[in-house]
């Protein structure tokens, strides 16, 4: 059973990732070659989008590399990847809402967005620094130096989870603003969900493995605490 247990732990932890980017990359690929019947480029589905939501002070831009398509609260500026920015088709009119969805989420003050980005600095400094004291704690077997490590490393785990609702909520006010204004049309909505449900998956599984791993240490530490 527990060797079972050990397997299954393995198996979500390396397989549940790769699947996640398998998915994500081969259902971009597939309807990035889609072309939309509205013609609009992801540009101007992103302009379009935040023009209709008071959001004329939100730049869009190119961005380099390779599905790097975001926004920045503190800049407004939505950055697309180079195809999605240049190229009318069904995976970049979902992504380019998909990232003017967290500029609209930003206007209105969404809750678990602010407290996304109130996480954010402690979250980088503690799951850069978490796994020394775990590390310490486990290989000089003190237990108070593992704990703290588990302290540290749920900040990091919190965050992951704060960023589903806020992910899921940009995609579900992508998805609403693409069929009101009339940029996608018939089954091209259900490929943009599609487009956006591979993106998603891939922050549900960065989630489940810090679920995870956050359990095994925390199982370590209670272990461990026995047997001093």
């Amino acid at each position: 059973m527990i060797r079972l247990g050990f397997l299954v732990y393995f198996a979500v932890l390396l397989l549940l990732p790769l699947y996640a980017q398998f998915k994500v990359k081969r259902t971009y690929k597939k309807y990035s070659k889609v072309r939309s019947t509205s013609g609009r480029t992801g540009a101007q589905v992103a302009r379009l989008i935040l023009d209709q939501n008071g959001l004329q002070d939100v730049k869009v831009v190119e961005s380099h590399g390779y599905l790097s398509d975001h926004y920045n609260p503190m800049t407004k500026i939505v950055a697309l990847s180079s195809h999605n920015y240049h190229e009318a088709s069904v995976a970049g009119t979902a992504i380019a809402a998909h990232e003017v969805g967290h500029a609209i989420q930003h206007k209105e003050a969404y809750s678990f967005l602010k407290f996304r980005h109130m996480l954010v600095p402690v979250a980088n400094i503690s799951s850069n620094a978490s796994w020394i004291f775990v590390m310490i704690g486990i290989f000089a077997s003190m237990s108070n130096f593992l704990l703290l490590g588990i302290v540290l490393l749920a900040v990091g785990v919190l965050f992951q989870i704060v960023t589903l609702p806020v992910e899921f909520n940009a995609s579900s006010r992508a998805m609403t603003q693409i069929v009101s204004h009339g940029v996608i049309r018939n089954e091209e909505e259900t490929h943009a969900r599609k487009v956006l449900n591979a993106a998603a998956m891939t922050y549900v599984a960065a989630a489940a493995v810090g679920v995870l791993e956050l359990l095994r240490l925390v199982l370590i530490y209670t272990g461990m605490s026995r047997d001093e």
